[in-house]
């Protein structure tokens, strides 16, 4: 899945084997509603019009009709990686042969995917109730109806034109009961979901890099990383992020009673403040909620997440089944976790951001991180202000949104798990923790530079050492008073696209 985010996956393909369960199922799918079976989103309308019958004269103009009424998205544009990872979703969920679907619609969806053609699909319309909205708009791509795509990262364009430029055909028509497969699913969350969890832990590597910094610019005590604690502590995720820490730490010479004295402590600490503490606990609860997200995300991506499903009789045949396949509610709680603490391991970079500022939180560090002379120089306090800006913006948008159910469409979906919104705030609170993080590398790095002339021949650790000489290659120390917004962008930059993640970790 993370290659099809990338854009470097090989050719995918429908296996012989699978096309040919599609096949059996598709013509038992026909011969249920031969012989009767009355069926939604088949020969029976949808939502609140389900009562309403469907001739077979009228099932193609449905499909048509189906994409352009749910086809009203809106908001911005998901990403090329996400679309792409959408219909990979999609059509192998389709391709487990429950769904009643031609297996030339499963090879049209992957046709798009190898030729580089992604659909433009809206942001937000969707409950989480299935993947309706931008499915839809994904599905005016496919049949050539409408919408708009692009090739390769190009130009947003007219879906047909796309499609010709591909090499592909520029219409595609859907049969009986292949729409609402196509938009009834949890594909577009999945698939956001899949990117969130591949930044999180991203996010979390780096922020183990930026941790370690600050042990090395504070001279902090390495007790609170001992194993006999940990193992005390029964959390074998947390002992792997405490392993991590300590590896990371191994040999500096800064976190030591001599590194301490060597700056001019002159009493012991007895223990620092509870975030240095605390760290490798807090770091392992997210990293064991991504733990649990891949095996979330492997079951999703292998699951029938459609309505109605399709199955054999035991008696021979096949029957639909109505159900609620399509339901995010499990993925959308996973993803408020996950944003709860993504949020939670911001907040404590900002409290140790706000501890390198201050001489008596740091142990002797110059105030703000100031450049001599300080005073004349004002250093970094409006860097760390950044940060404050954006946590109380993370904690408002890191409320669960699979608590807000509110009934639509005249009662007959009486419950939806708000999923996207879920997905939305992740997506939105992870760009701010990236910038509350890169504003701890600035404040840490910038410690370390403070601190390293009075620290005579003790070393960095060599980890550390190699992060911060990694810093320094993008940002400069901060010596006279500059416009730091460059610093902070720069910064950022990096911590974005993962170029912070220590050696080893």
């Amino acid at each position: 899945m993370r290659a099809v985010l990338r854009g470097t996956a090989g050719a995918v393909r429908l296996s012989d084997a699978a096309a040919g369960r599609m096949r059996d199922a598709r013509a038992g799918a026909l011969d249920a509603l031969k012989a009767g079976q009355r069926v939604y989103g088949w020969n029976q309308a949808l939502g609140p019009l389900k009562d309403h019958p469907l001739s077979d004269d009228e099932q193609r103009d449905f499909q048509r009709r189906i994409l352009n009424s749910h086809a009203a998205g809106t908001g911005g544009e998901l990403s090329a990686g996400v679309a792409r990872l959408a219909l990979v979703l999609r059509a192998n969920a389709m391709a487990r042969a429950h769904m009643g679907v031609r297996p030339e619609m499963v090879r049209r969806m992957l046709a798009l995917v190898n030729a580089g053609v992604t659909p433009v699909m809206p942001s937000i319309g969707s409950l989480g109730t299935g993947d309706l909205q931008p499915m839809a708009a994904a599905g005016l791509v496919l049949t050539g109806e409408g919408a708009t795509a692009r090739l390769r990262g190009g130009q947003e364009r007219p879906a047909g034109d796309v499609l010709a430029e591909a090499g592909l055909p520029r219409t595609f028509e859907l049969e009986a009961g292949e729409a609402l497969p196509l938009i009834s699913g949890s594909g577009v969350l999945t698939a956001r979901y899949v990117a969130a969890t591949y930044r999180a832990e991203s996010f979390l590597d780096q922020f183990l890099g930026a941790f370690g910094l600050f042990l090395e610019a504070t001279r902090a005590e390495a007790g609170s990383l001992d194993a006999r604690t940990h193992a005390e502590r029964r959390i074998p995720a947390e002992e792997e992020e405490a392993a991590k820490l300590r590896a990371l730490t191994a040999d500096s010479g800064w976190m030591t009673e001599r590194g301490r004295k060597q700056f001019g402590e002159t009493s012991a600490r007895v223990q620092d403040a509870v975030s240095v503490r605390a760290a490798p606990h807090i770091a392992a609860t997210l990293r064991q909620t991504l733990d649990e997200a891949d095996t979330i995300i492997t079951r999703e991506a292998n699951a029938s997440t459609s309505n109605p499903l399709l199955f054999p009789r035991d008696g021979g045949g096949y029957e639909f089944v109505m159900g609620g396949n399509w339901d995010g509610a499990q993925i959308g709680h996973a993803i408020d976790t996950l944003n709860a603490q993504v949020t939670d391991v911001s907040v404590l970079s900002h409290e140790l951001s706000g501890r390198l500022i201050a001489s008596k939180w740091s142990y002797g560090l110059p105030d703000n991180l100031a450049a001599p002379p300080v005073g004349l120089n004002s250093g970094m306090v409006q860097v760390q202000t950044v940060g404050a800006a954006l946590i109380p913006e993370m904690q408002t948008r890191a409320m669960p949104a699979g608590v807000l159910s509110r009934p639509e469409k005249f009662g007959q979906e009486d419950h939806n798990t708000m999923a996207m919104a879920s997905v939305r705030n992740l997506d939105d609170n992870l760009s701010r923790a990236e910038t509350v993080l890169a504003v701890q590398f600035l404040l840490a790095a910038q410690g370390i530079d403070l601190a390293r002339p009075a620290m005579g021949p003790l070393h960095l650790a060599k980890a550390t050492d190699a992060l911060h000489q990694r810093f320094r290659q993008a940002v400069e120390v901060l010596g006279e008073d500059r416009w730091m917004t460059p610093d902070v962008r720069k910064a950022n930059a990096l911590v974005s696209a993962g170029a912070l993640r220590p050696d080893g970790i």
